[in-house]
Formats: structure tokens, sequence, C-alpha cells
């Protein structure tokens, strides 16, 4: 177990805490297996009819994976992967279908910054997840910025929210509040920060059964402070569903060029930050990823991340914004016309045999 991960059961809840606040409760290999283990106990225990996940920090409900520690260890080797990396992205992935598949509501206060990796233990379980939102969430898959991929079930959740939503924030990498979330099917519910506690004390002592309708009955009051219709994404819907349509993300940079609304102008400017290498990656893993299965988008995934390592680009993403913060990485290639189909092909070639792939049980 782990000093970053707290278990505690409360009045049929299991509740689990993130408490690694200087690090913005980014998952180390230890806070991966505490979390899977916690959950699989709790599965099958009938004292336990929900689970609760949390933040003890205002700050971040998880920043994402611990990128310092995939940069040491990339750079360790000469594949730019080893052991460690291998199983802490074999074990995280099979966390984010443990959570998607969980039996029980899984409920996850998504309060602060949620990215990355914070985003798989929060998006996962379709018929039993319910997702809060605050004034604080800060949300994104800001992958393309640091030379990775939407990864942790990207392929997945971001592929089944409206129109071309997902297409969107996963080639841009932007960050988006609560009233984003809300529009974009990414949360169910809002409440006040000031209230979290309030909702604690109704979770610990109700004797409802339904804890997830007990939670939508706290927040119903709230509901008019955020408005999901009025938020950015929902004004510039249009807009997003029209230039992230294109199966190229060439024709993507070319149809914003040719709008010359400041949302189109603003989003061009953000992608020419970005990986371009990485950004056709995650065009082709979400047009993919639309048409799979959750464990079928994860294998897809474990198969990019052990590409991307060994291409060198998150190695070099990490760098400039992370460990050196030039914030001046040298992509490779350097320009979107550069990018060849056979480049992104190389991705999605699995460095395994179906039958000794590392989540080749997951279902």
């Amino acid at each position: 177990m782990t000093d970053h991960i707290r278990c505690e059961i409360r009045n049929r809840i299991g509740y689990l805490h993130l408490e690694r606040p200087k690090a913005l409760n980014s998952l180390s290999l230890d806070m991966v297996r505490a979390l899977t283990q916690a959950l699989l106990a709790w599965r099958d225990d009938p004292r336990i009819s929900a689970v609760l996940i949390q933040s003890t920090s205002e700050k971040a409900f998880c920043a994402g994976g611990d990128i310092r520690f995939f940069h040491e260890v990339g750079n360790a080797t000469s594949t730019g992967h080893s052991a460690l990396l291998e199983d802490f992205f074999s074990e995280e992935y099979a966390l984010n279908h443990l959570i998607h598949h969980y039996p029980k509501p899984y409920i996850a206060i998504m309060d602060g910054i949620v990215m990355g990796g914070g985003m798989g233990i929060a998006q996962g379980g379709d018929a039993n997840r319910m997702r809060i939102v605050t004034e604080r969430t800060k949300m994104a898959m800001p992958e393309v910025n640091i030379g990775l991929f939407p990864d942790v079930g990207g392929s997945y959740f971001l592929t089944r929210v409206p129109g071309e939503l997902g297409t969107y924030l996963g080639i841009t990498g932007e960050t988006v509040g609560a009233a984003d979330a809300l529009h974009a099917s990414l949360a169910d519910v809002f409440i006040p920060a000031s209230e979290l506690p309030a909702l604690r004390e109704v979770l610990a002592s109700t004797n409802e059964a339904d804890m997830r309708a007990v939670i939508r009955s706290f927040a119903a009051p709230f509901q008019t402070r955020v408005e999901p219709a009025g938020s950015a994404l929902a004004i510039n819907r249009a807009a997003i569903d029209k230039h992230f349509a294109h199966d190229d993300v060439r024709a993507i940079a070319a149809s914003l060029a040719q709008d010359d609304m400041p949302f189109a102008r603003k989003t061009l400017q953000v992608m020419e930050q970005r990986s371009p290498l990485m950004m056709c990656v995650t065009l082709e893993q979400l047009r993919r990823g639309a048409r799979l299965t959750v464990a079928d988008c994860l294998r897809m995934e474990r198969t990019l991340v052990r590409r991307s390592f060994e291409h060198g680009e998150v190695l070099e993403g990490v760098r400039a914004l992370v460990i050196d913060k030039d914030n001046a990485p040298q992509w490779n290639p350097p320009t979107l016309e550069q990018v060849t189909p056979e480049m992104v092909t190389q991705f999605f070639e699995s460095a395994w045999p179906a039958h000794a792939h590392p989540l080749r049980d997951l279902t």
C-alpha cells in the first residue's frame, strides 16, 4: 500500500482519499496498486453499497500520471521504456477497466484539477457512475501538450460525448470548467465546493439505498448556478463540429484557418504549440476508438504508449514543459506537413502478439 491513498468505510460507502497534495495527486505505481486493491476488495463486499473517490486537497482531484517519473525512467534506457514503465501503464489501464465495469455506484468528486490519469479514475463506469464538478474544476486531457495522446480510456470516453467535442478536447488539450464539463457529458452534477462538507454529512447519515439519487437531490438547488448551454463549448459547438469533423489534422487546421472568428484563430494558435505527430496519432486513435469496446480501446492505448516512448516525443515534451521548463519542445517532425501516414500507422502496430498482450485478459 501507499501513504498517498487512504481507505475507509462509512455508512456503506467505501471512501478512497487521494493524499499526495504536493504532486497534485499525480498517480504513482503504488497509488495505482492501492486503488486497485481496495476496489477489488470492495467489489463483492456486502458491507459496501457504493464507492466514493475524492481528494483531500482543494487544488486537485488528480493531475494525471507522474510525468517526472515517466521522464526519469524513460530516459534511463535506450529504448525509452523499462519494466517499471511497462508495469505502470499496464496496471493503470487495468484499473481504468476495473472502474469502468465496476458493479457498484462509483462516485468521483472532481474538485480542482482533473487531468489525464485523473480523468481515467473519474470517467469510468457508464451505468453506475456519478461525476461531481465544482466551480474549482479544471478538466483536460492535455497529453498532446507533452507529446503523448489522450490515454486512460480517452479513446472511449472522448468519443462518446456529443458531436466533435471529444475530438476538439483530445487534439487541442484545452482545459475546461464545470459548465463545459456538463455540456460535454463529462460530468453529471454541479455542487459548490463550499457545500461538499454538507454533502459528505448527508452521505454519512442517509438511510437511502441509492446514493446517486441522494447526490442528485442534494445537487438540485445548485444547478441554476451553472449554465451548460452558455458555456464556451456550447457557444462554439457549431464551429467545433464543423472544423473537427475532418479525418485529417491538416484539414482541421486548414478549416480553422479559413474561419476569421476569434475562437478559430485561438484554436489554431493552440494547435501550433502541440506535437504535430501526436495530434495526428490522437485523431486516428479517436476515430478508431469510436468503434471499439472499452477493453479494445485500452489495448490499443497500451500499444500506443509503448510506441510513444520508443519514439521519444513524450520524453522531449516532458523535458520542455516540466523538467527544463523552457517551453520550447523540439517536436519530431516539427510541422504537420512533415507527418506522413506511415509515421502514424507505426504507432498502432502492436509490440506483442495477441496472446501475449499485457491487457489480453480484459473483456
